[in-house]
């Protein structure tokens, strides 16, 4: 069982020692990575992905459990307790969705496979925009398709506890459903974001510069209430873009319809 993990301080890309000393992360928490392009985002999330023992440009240390790499009892790699959700995610496997989540499930030793085989697909769907039927061919699913499939397969099949997100704004998925859905299953989520509404639903956030942690921000009260009300907001966006795909168009009467005027 992951009960947390921890991040220590190594370098920024100038060979600066980082601001924060140690990011820790519980399990059934979320963490925000936030900063600019080219801040070092995905450098944090791939030291967590490879269990970095200071040999990454970072310099980084992450522990599970207080425990580093070279300490950890080796029952289970932690390799394999580490699942990522990526914003270019392919199937290049030719079977169909039933048959790989029957695989998948089956590799792993789950208990009743068709049952949760089930379960995933309709998580699948809840998440995605387009339907996911057990009979399609994993190559021709799309991109928000098959990721709200990874997202479904790491909570219920993969069930790794710790979960790494990477810029899923950009998936075609229901973004905030998918974090509260992961997060309520008791994992360490970990999500790199460009949005606001993501940002703000995390528990913490932290900002990256140059490659370096620069700082924690704890979610604040005042800014849960103005979660709430960008939510309401993209709710309202939401209806004009499916107004949109639907072949609509958009007018002051439209705008009416979804409260925005």
């Amino acid at each position: 069982m992951v009960k947390k993990i921890n991040i220590l301080a190594g370098q920024d890309k100038s060979a600066n020692l980082e601001v924060i000393e140690m990011l820790e992360v519980q399990a059934g928490e979320i963490l925000a990575v936030v900063g600019p392009t080219g801040s070092g985002k995905t450098q944090l999330i791939s030291d967590i992905e490879q269990y970095a023992a200071g040999e990454t440009p970072s310099r980084r240390h992450v522990l599970i459990n207080d425990l580093a790499a070279g300490d950890y009892d080796g029952q289970l790699s932690f390799r394999r307790l580490v699942a990522e959700v990526s914003q270019n995610m392919n199937f290049v496997i030719d079977m169909s969705v039933e048959e790989f989540l029957l695989m998948h499930a089956q590799i792993r030793e789950i208990d009743r496979p068709e049952i949760v085989t089930k379960e995933v697909i309709k998580v699948t769907n809840e998440l995605a925009g387009e339907p996911v039927s057990k009979q399609d061919n994993i190559t021709v699913l799309s991109g928000g398709q098959s990721r709200a499939l990874m997202v479904a397969d790491v909570a219920l099949i993969s069930n790794a506890p710790v979960v790494l997100i990477d810029e899923v704004e950009n998936a075609g998925i229901n973004r905030l459903q998918a974090m509260s859905f992961l997060a309520g299953q008791g994992k360490v989520v970990i999500v790199v974001t460009h949005d606001p509404m993501l940002s703000l639903m995390a528990d913490k956030r932290i900002v990256m510069k140059n490659g370096g942690m620069l700082k924690l921000q704890e979610t604040t009260q005042e800014e849960k209430t103005v979660l709430k009300q960008l939510i309401e907001v993209d709710q309202k966006l939401s209806i004009l873009r499916d107004n949109i795909r639907q072949g609509g168009s958009i007018n002051k009467e439209t705008l009416r319809e979804g409260e925005l005027l």
